[in-house]
Order: C-alpha cells, then sequence, then structure tokens
C-alpha cells in the first residue's frame, strides 16, 4: 500500500502477465460460451464465422499488433525484474534464422518479453529481423485468446508454422524456439542449469531443410524466478506430472514465489533480474534431405556453441564459476 507507484505498477503489469498465461485462455473459452446464451450472443457467433474463415492464419505467419507490442504494459513488466536483452553480434536481415532458447523456465518469462514485445528493444538491436515465438498449437484453439497471442507475434510450434516463414527466401525472419519445451519447466528451479537438449534435434533438421542459421539464445535468471516442490525423476510426483504432459501436451509444475502483498508465498515472480544473450550464428548449408549423420554433427555443434555462450558470460551474471550446462 505504501509502495511507490512505479513499483505497482510493475506489479500489476507482472501479476497480468501470469494471469494471462495461466488462466486468460480458459476464461476467453468460458466467455465464448457463456455468451451464447445471453443477449450478446451475436458476438459469439459473428467471433465463430471470423474463426473459421481465419483458422489458418495463425500457421501462415500469424497477425502482429505493434500496438500490443509496444504497450507501455510491457516496460512496466521489463523493470520488474529487470529484463535485459543483449546482442553479441549483428543478424543479416537477408538470412533466415533459428533461434534456440533456453531455459524454459516455469513461464518463459525472458523469450516472451524480448522476443513477443518491444520492451527491450529487439527491432533497435537487430533491425531487419522479425521475431516469432513458438507456442503449444492448442492455445491457439481458445477463441479471443489466439488473437491476443498472435499479436505478440507468437504461432504454432509445428513444422508446417516454423517452414512457412523458413522458406522465404527474402530472409528478415527468425523463429524462436524454447527447446527444452514444457518438459523443461519441471527442472526450473533457483540455480539449476539442466537442459533437456541432448535428444531435442528436430529444430537442426528443421534448420538444415531450409538453410536457416542456428542462434543460441541463453537467459541468464530465468530459473531463478519461481521455486518448485522437490520433483527429482522416479519420485512419485514427477511421475504423475510427466504422465498428465504426455496426455494433455502441458506440463503442471508446482511453483511458487512471492504474493502481491507479502513475500513469503504466492504465484506472484520474484524479482530477479534475466539477461538474454544472444550469440554468435552457426551457419547451416541447406539440404532438403539431411542424414543422421549430417543432424548429429550439427546438434553436437550447437550444443558446443550453448556451452562456450554460458561460460563466456556467466560471470557477469554472478553464475559461480563451478556451474556448468548439463544435457540431459
Amino acid at each position: 500500500r505504501n509502495l511507490p507507484l512505479e513499483r505497482r505498477l510493475q506489479t500489476a503489469a507482472v501479476l497480468q502477465w501470469v494471469y494471462s498465461f495461466l488462466a486468460l485462455a480458459q476464461t476467453c473459452i468460458i466467455l465464448f460460451f457463456v455468451l451464447l446464451f445471453t443477449r450478446f450472443w451475436i458476438i459469439s457467433v459473428a467471433y465463430g464465422v471470423w474463426w473459421f474463415l481465419d483458422w489458418d492464419t495463425p500457421s501462415k505467419g500469424g497477425r502482429r499488433s505493434q500496438r500490443l507490442r509496444t504497450h507501455a504494459v510491457w516496460r512496466y513488466m521489463r523493470d520488474y525484474f529487470p529484463i535485459t536483452l543483449v546482442k553479441t553480434v549483428d543478424l543479416d536481415p537477408q538470412q533466415n534464422y533459428l533461434l534456440g532458447s533456453h531455459p524454459h523456465g516455469v513461464l518463459v518469462a525472458g523469450a516472451f518479453t524480448n522476443f513477443c514485445t518491444e520492451a527491450t528493444g529487439f527491432q533497435k538491436l537487430f533491425p531487419g529481423i522479425t521475431p516469432y515465438l513458438l507456442m503449444l498449437p492448442l492455445w491457439f484453439r481458445a477463441p479471443f485468446f489466439r488473437d491476443y497471442i498472435m499479436g505478440g507475434g507468437l504461432i504454432p510450434s509445428d513444422k508446417d508454422s516454423a517452414s512457412y516463414l523458413l522458406k522465404n527466401k527474402a530472409g528478415g525472419n527468425a523463429i524462436v524456439i524454447a527447446v527444452g519445451g514444457a518438459p523443461e519447466s519441471l527442472n526450473a528451479r533457483p540455480g539449476a542449469f539442466t537442459l533437456l537438449l541432448k535428444n531435442r534435434k528436430g529444430f537442426i533438421k528443421l534448420a538444415i531443410l531450409h538453410g536457416a542459421s542456428l542462434v543460441p539464445v541463453f537467459s541468464f535468471g530465468e530459473n531463478e524466478l519461481f521455486d518448485q516442490v522437490d520433483n527429482p525423476r522416479g519420485s512419485w510426483l514427477r511421475t504423475i506430472q510427466e504422465k498428465l504432459q504426455g496426455i494433455m501436451g502441458v506440463a503442471l509444475p508446482l511453483f511458487h514465489a512471492r504474493g502481491v502483498f507479502q513475500y513469503s508465498f504466492g504465484l506472484i515472480p520474484y524479482r530477479k533480474p534475466i539477461a538474454t544473450v544472444v550469440g554468435k550464428p552457426i551457419k547451416v548449408m541447406e539440404n532438403p534431405n539431411p542424414t543422421n549423420e549430417e543432424i548429429e554433427r550439427l546438434h553436437k555443434i550447437y550444443m558446443e556453441e550453448l556451452s562456450k555462450l554460458f561460460e563466456e558470460h556467466k560471470a557477469k551474471y554472478n553464475v559461480p564459476a563451478d556451474k556448468h550446462l548439463t544435457f540431459v
């Protein structure tokens, strides 16, 4: 209550972001059906017609909104942690890129803020490059919510959606993939540097198919935002979480952090800085029929470059010298 206005606005911005990831889709679905039984039924009917005609838009680059991406709410969210985007080299706007974002964290705060908003100045740092963050396809089945996430530059995380942009020979497209995906969120906790990457090679094949340069990206501080109930591999909790993830396609980490008016418990993330470091591109030769050996070789190079990026920058972000990335 006695907090400065700026701090309250920052907390409110993060609160709406957490809500948008955890409950906004469900709210939109409920609203769509509830309206059908009110005098405003025409809204849902009209939207249903529009939805049918617009069904393929998410898979064809989406429909980004510069007004949404530059809204002031994202600047307040950026300053809450704060979040910064770190450029190491230029990206050629005549090329297409596939950015591997690590780690996933609980709610992908770094990737969302840096690539779905202009709060950290992506367009100024990388002029001529348009970022697209991949998200589970099921979220694009939620009425109203689909338009909201498309406005930020999100597209479905399937091969067709990514290929549509990467096959554009004019260049300037950057597909951002949280490689560890939802399962990696089950490992997200302070001090964790374990990445689900050893057997994740689909994004490597995708890069080869289209000749898109691979760019390793690491968000220092991403795993510091939330605590998580202990769920070591083999535990009953982890077994249940993995089974539910296999059924529903989304992981359910039991996370917690601080509250709105107290700091002992809640779903608001801790105020921990996040620095998203964009590494140098790995040149990829286009091949419509890549061999397993070619995929394995490039995958190994990618892991080496990601590790190198982490080691070169970790001291700047207070990561102990004895901490290293672990790939599982």
